[in-house]
Parts: C-alpha cells; structure tokens; sequence
C-alpha cells in the first residue's frame, strides 16, 4: 500500500518536470523571421524587386479537420494563404507585390477620390511582371503513426505520435506572354506527440487508487503551410537565377529582362 501511495505521489511531482505552455495571459508578439527567410536575406538581394501580382493562392484540398463522432466544418488549413505568400514575397526582398486579392475595394475607393478631387486624377496603377499562383494542393493525415508503451500491475506509460502532411504548388506566369515560367511544390510535414504515463490499481476490495500525467505537443498547420510557402519562394528566386529570367545585385547584367522590359 505505502508503495503505491508512494508511486502516485512520484507521479504528481512528476508534472513539475513535463514541459508544458505557460497558463498566464502573454502579450502579442511579431513572428520572428524563419531560418529559411534568414538565409535569403543574407544572400545577395536582386537588382530590381520584380512587381508580381496574386489573385489566390487558397486551400484547393477541400478537407475539414478530422474529429471522431463529430460533424466538423472547420477546415483543416489555413484560409489565409494568399496572405501568407504575401507576406512572404515582401520579406524576401525580391519581389514587390501588388494588391490583386481586394482588387475591388480599391478600384472603389479610387472612383471615391476621383470624385471628390475632380480636377486632379490619380496616378495609373502599378501592373505586375508576374502572375503567382498555385494553392495548397494537399493535406494528408496519419501517413506515419508509432508509438511505445509498457504496464504493469496496474503502473503504465505510453509515447505515440502522429505524422501528417502538406504539400504546395506554386508557379510563376509571365504576364506578357502568358508562358509558365516554372513551377515548384513543397512538401512540410506536421508532427503531433502524446506522452502519458498513469495507475490504475485497487488496493483493497473497495478502494481503487488512480493517478494519471501526461502532456501532447501538435505542431500547427498554419506555420507548416507558412514554412512551406517560404520555401517555395526561394526555391523559385533560385530556380529564376539558375534560368536566367533575373539576377542578383552582385551577378553579371544581362539577364534581368523580366524586372527591366
């Protein structure tokens, strides 16, 4: 009996030492830059940012999260991955955006300002060299399951973990001709790992004794998707400067037609 109290009070101390989330109301903070945009940024820049226009770049996977016993229709990625590439784009410093997703908003309000101030007209809007599209094209779930566990009498523990996966295309159009210039696809996959360790025993007739710990870590799938996309986009400024259709500030002129025609 002392043993068993002994081993239920070991596991309650146990908590102190299992990693989990500090439970006081934090402030917001910036998302620090991924080492993939670090290491692109720390390259050579380009010698001209290339204006790029993106209508949606959206979940193409049709998918809702999975939930046992329950009809759930919360997607199971991001909705915002127009945003995201965005975003993205800017970061990289090789590429200057033009808004193309609230294309409408502002066409409205500039017949707002054309009225107002009719005898100045306001300057012709910025066109895009390139047209990015693409979208999350999959979301794979449990493509690696696993796990480890022992019990006895009554004393257990038990890891399992959880594999999914998201793959992105996305490919480069140019504008004037209406040729693909090239196409990539990443693959990120989502890690999620349960830890659990508990007792179940009755110690008398009447008297059962229970104790359980554990903790589950879940990567989220919008920073997989975010990954994904950052990486698409330096695998595509490097693809551009392998092929020719532009150059970084330091590489040799006459390969920048795309940012200069």
């Amino acid at each position: 009996m002392r043993a068993l109290i002994a081993v239920a009070l070991l596991s309650l101390g146990g908590c102190s030492l299992i990693p989990k989330p500090d439970l006081n109301i934090t402030e917001a903070q910036v998302n620090p830059l991924s080492q993939t945009m670090e290491t692109l940024k720390a390259k050579p820049g380009p010698k001209y940012p290339i204006p790029v226009a993106v209508y949606s770049f959206r979940d193409q996977t049709g998918q809702y999260k999975p939930q046992a016993n329950v009809s759930s229709f919360s997607t199971a990625v991001t909705q915002g991955a127009t945003s995201m590439l965005v975003q993205t784009l800017l970061d990289s410093g090789w590429f200057t955006p033009v808004e193309r997703e609230g294309l409408q908003n502002l066409l409205t309000e500039r017949k707002f300002i054309n009225k107002q101030k009719k005898s100045a007209e306001l300057p012709v809007m910025a066109n895009a060299r390139l047209l990015l599209e693409g979208g999350i094209i999959s979301y794979e779930t449990n493509t690696n399951t696993g796990g480890i566990g022992v019990e006895y009498y009554g004393i257990g523990a038990s890891e399992l973990y959880r594999e999914d996966q998201v793959t992105i295309y996305l490919r480069a159009v140019d504008v004037h001709t209406g040729k693909v210039l090239m196409s990539v696809n990443t693959t990120k996959r989502v890690m999620s790992q349960e830890m659990r360790a508990g007792l179940f025993r009755f110690t008398s007739l009447n008297r059962l004794a229970e104790a359980e710990v554990g903790f589950t870590t879940n990567e989220p799938v919008q920073f997989c998707v975010q990954q994904a996309i950052e990486v698409a986009v330096a695998e595509m400024i490097e693809k551009g400067v392998a092929q020719g259709y532009w150059s970084a500030s330091q590489s040799a002129p006459g390969s920048q037609q795309l940012a200069e025609d």
